[in-house]
């Protein structure tokens, strides 16, 4: 057994456990040490049984022994989004009103990955209902950032983000409804993918089920391309999810980019980037170049569409919550409470004028696409910021998500998008690169991130825990 398994890829450790050189039970007890170590300061866990994780290793021991495969991720520990359901550990929503509410199955990602051989850690944190894009909850306490421990890894797949950054796993699995993977993914240099909607079939029904995704976040970009692929694929149960077979996202990774044709822009024509992040951004999208794409630069691509996607996030979650508005309105995030009020209080009329626009912007972003293969942007107009603040300073006229600006119109258009890291700015924090590909065409994004990947100064940078 290698001695650490901290910051090693995926594929390395899966390889450990298929040429035997270790054990899964080997690997879930060096990552449930690591774990015990670090946990104290990133506070990334909901819920996690050691005795459980344990005995899930120790049984992929013995069906090893009598030389069964045990499938691609074959002793891999990964981590699940609190919200996400896996049968077991509790789904509670980062949420006091949902204590105790236990599923006794597992959401289709999270049963794929563990009939793929995976080792389930547990539970990670979110923001309440993955209403905020930070890492605090009223529920779970505050998620810190492995990079400085006194800035937050975004959200709402806070604790996902932390654990991999930190090294403790290769990869985790988030939600995205508005950028909830991508925020954080940006906020702690990592990879994160929302694959085309309906790619990764979620059930139970999300209460924002029309902008819902499940996603990967990773160190590396292969490790997402190997996650990605054991996730998708067509469910019964969830009736948008995309037929057809799945792609070779880890064959599209070994593709070079050469000749797609990305438009760059630094606001997409209405957010307020810091000028460090277009900094490190505009030194990322010359790597584009230098990886064979062909970058036009634009300053307005659209229109900000935040109230149409305001008006279908919130009017969802608002409606699920609406007893506990109301009778429970103190067991919830004050900040999140607020923002449900004000859904509660759309009429019909003006829900469905927002769905009409919806279409419309839709069909503006396919207009790109006729021209270009890639849209490339920042994902956040800013590096991570201190804990406790529920938006980051200069951008106090925003709410709890849409301060992030750039995220939530691919989730209104369903197209799949990435973030990537770019670089550091001055402070040393990552800054990530945005990359949103036309309709199913991932594998477009995986190659480009690749290529970026090999191109970066940054790829083996660590953050210190020491």
């Amino acid at each position: 057994m290698p001695a650490e398994t901290a910051f090693r890829s995926a594929r390395d450790l899966i390889a450990e456990v298929k040429s035997g050189h270790a054990a899964p039970s080997d690997i879930a007890q060096a990552t449930l040490a690591h774990i015990d170590a670090l946990e104290p300061k990133l506070n990334a866990f909901a819920h996690i049984n050691a005795d459980d994780v344990m005995a899930q290793a120790r049984a992929l021991d013995a069906r090893i022994a009598k030389k069964e495969d045990v499938g691609p991720l074959a002793g891999l520990p990964v981590a699940i989004k609190e919200l996400i359901a896996m049968r077991g550990l509790p789904t509670e929503f980062g949420s006091k009103v949902m204590a105790g509410n236990v599923f006794d199955f597992d959401a289709p990602s999270v049963g794929r990955i563990r009939d793929a051989g995976a080792v389930m850690l547990g539970k990670t944190t979110t923001s309440e209902f993955g209403c905020k894009g930070v890492g605090d909850n009223v529920a779970t306490g505050i998620t810190r950032n492995p990079w400085n421990l006194d800035t937050t890894p975004g959200g709402s797949s806070a604790g996902a983000a932390a654990i991999v950054a930190a090294g403790i796993s290769p990869f985790a699995v988030g939600t995205d409804g508005g950028g909830s993977v991508r925020i954080p993914g940006s906020l702690a240099g990592l990879f994160a993918i929302k694959a085309h909607f309906g790619r990764v079939p979620i059930y139970p029904v999300s209460a924002t089920h029309t902008l819902a995704h499940v996603g990967p976040m990773s160190r590396g970009v292969r490790d997402a391309a190997l996650a990605l692929g054991v996730m998708a694929g067509f469910d019964a149960r969830d009736h948008t999810s995309a037929l057809g077979p799945v792609p070779d996202f880890s064959a599209a990774c070994e593709r070079a980019p050469k000749g797609l044709r990305v438009i760059y822009s630094r606001t997409l024509g209405y957010a307020r980037p810091d000028a460090g992040v277009v900094d490190v951004v505009d030194a990322a999208v010359t790597r584009l170049e230098q990886a064979g794409c062909h970058v036009e630069v634009a300053d307005h691509l659209f229109d900000d569409p935040v109230e149409i996607w305001a008006s279908e996030f919130y009017a969802g979650v608002a409606t699920r919550l609406k007893d506990a508005l109301g009778n429970r309105r103190g067991d919830l995030d004050p900040a999140v409470a607020d923002l449900l009020d004000k859904a509660r209080v759309q009429d019909l009329g003006g829900y469905y004028a927002k769905v009409f626009e919806r279409y419309k912007f839709r069909d503006q972003v396919r207009d790109i696409f006729d021209t270009y293969d890639i849209i490339a942007s920042p994902t956040l107009p800013v590096s991570a910021f201190g804990v406790g603040l529920n938006v980051p300073p200069g951008h106090e006229d925003r709410t709890t998500i849409d301060w992030v600006y750039y995220t939530y119109p691919f989730n209104l258009t369903g197209n799949p998008a990435v973030s990537i890291n770019a670089g550091f700015d001055q402070k040393g924090l990552p800054v990530g690169l945005q990359l949103v590909g036309r309709p199913l065409a991932e594998e477009s994004l995986f190659s480009v991130s690749a290529a970026l990947e090999a191109l970066s100064p940054d790829k083996d940078r660590r953050p210190d825990l020491s």
